[in-house]
């Protein structure tokens, strides 16, 4: 496992970067803070970039297929002019059993909500108004065309082969799978719909967190790792529901009504009247499959940090840990899971 922190295992990166820029020294790469499960970064001196190093594969993939897309993620979103620019793919050996990519140093501070609430709606816009590729050129980009739905529904079927066996309440597996059956239905509907799910470039893990507003006021999205062809209202719904703002340990924020009110409007004014048009009729759904998305994803995530050394909770900051293992408690306790499905049912 590459460790950041070891400078045996900087100097082999150095090695390796080096072949792209000669004059690059181990003492030129710096571990930054430890934000997610998923990745380490280090930044490149004063090169004004940043190595992402793949812990694991969210999706199950792969070393070198999980690789190869989430560099096809950074190069698709790239003309959004809100994500960072690729430069270097380092394939996987010995040392980065994952590979590496080298993109932008983005730099900027977490959001503060809900005062830049705009900002970001108006960077998913820019993602979501990237011309959408015939179907033939989308791979190796997952493909939710024609029903995103169903195709989300797929996902929470694998998160929920762990629910059985989840240490939660009665009350909330019951409640789980209520809705599970709920989306099921629901993607029964979608396929019949007279007017199919505009399908568009979507980011997916659009919680807050993964977004940096710079001096400019420009909120830019970093994570492009689950990016795909899909329905860009489980982008917004992911960005603003309490499963997203209580997520990230520098936003810690709770909406209002009024709050999503005001961001819908920023992203329908940045996409124009038509895109919007075709898009309001999935909002409210789609945020219910993307909470239900969330909630099943952390009691997927309780039962791997237990049981797969790749998710393995030892391999993750102690105080980053601390706070997931909170967020996960306060996201499947039966308080929050209903209140949740009463706010969801009531929008």
């Amino acid at each position: 496992m590459f460790d950041p922190h070891a400078l045996a295992h900087r100097a082999g990166l150095a090695d390796r970067l080096r072949a792209h820029w000669p004059a690059l020294r181990a003492a030129d790469l710096v571990p930054l803070p430890m934000k997610g499960v998923a990745h380490d970064h280090l930044a490149l001196g004063d090169l004004d970039l940043v190595v992402r190093v793949p812990r694991l594969s969210q999706w199950s993939m792969p070393a070198e297929a999980a690789l190869a897309y989430q560099a096809e993620g950074f190069r698709r979103a790239a003309p959004s002019g809100v994500t960072p620019a690729l430069h270097a793919v380092l394939p996987p050996d010995d040392l980065l059993p994952r590979g590496a990519l080298v993109v932008d140093f983005v730099r900027g501070r977490a959001p503060r909500l809900p005062a830049e609430l705009p900002a970001l709606a108006r960077a998913l816009a820019a993602i979501h108004r990237v011309p959408t590729v015939p179907p033939r050129r989308r791979p190796p980009l997952a493909d939710h065309a024609p029903n995103p739905i169903a195709a989300t529904v797929d996902l929470l079927d694998n998160h929920a082969r762990f629910l059985e066996t989840a240490t939660v309440a009665p009350s909330v597996k019951q409640a789980l799978q209520h809705e599970l059956a709920w989306a099921r239905s629901f993607a029964r509907e979608a396929e019949a719909a007279p007017i199919a799910a505009p399908i568009v470039l979507v980011a997916t893990d659009t919680h807050p967190g993964n977004f940096l507003v710079g001096d400019d006021g420009i909120a830019r999205f970093v994570d492009l790792e689950k990016t795909l062809y899909g329905l860009a209202a489980i982008d917004l719904a992911h960005a603003t529901l309490y499963t997203s703002t209580q997520w990230d340990r520098e936003v810690m924020a709770v909406l209002t009504a009024d709050d999503l009110r005001h961001f819908h409007a920023a992203y329908a004014e940045a996409v124009g009247p038509d895109a919007w048009a075709r898009l309001e009729p999935w909002i409210r759904p789609a945020r219910r499959l993307t909470w239900l998305r969330t909630t099943l994803w952390a009691i997927r995530w309780q039962a791997l940090a237990a049981s797969d050394p790749d998710w393995a909770a030892d391999r993750v900051e102690p105080s980053l840990i601390a706070h997931i293992r909170t967020r996960v408690a306060d996201f499947t306790a039966a308080e929050t899971v209903e209140r949740l499905r009463a706010e969801l049912a009531e929008e």
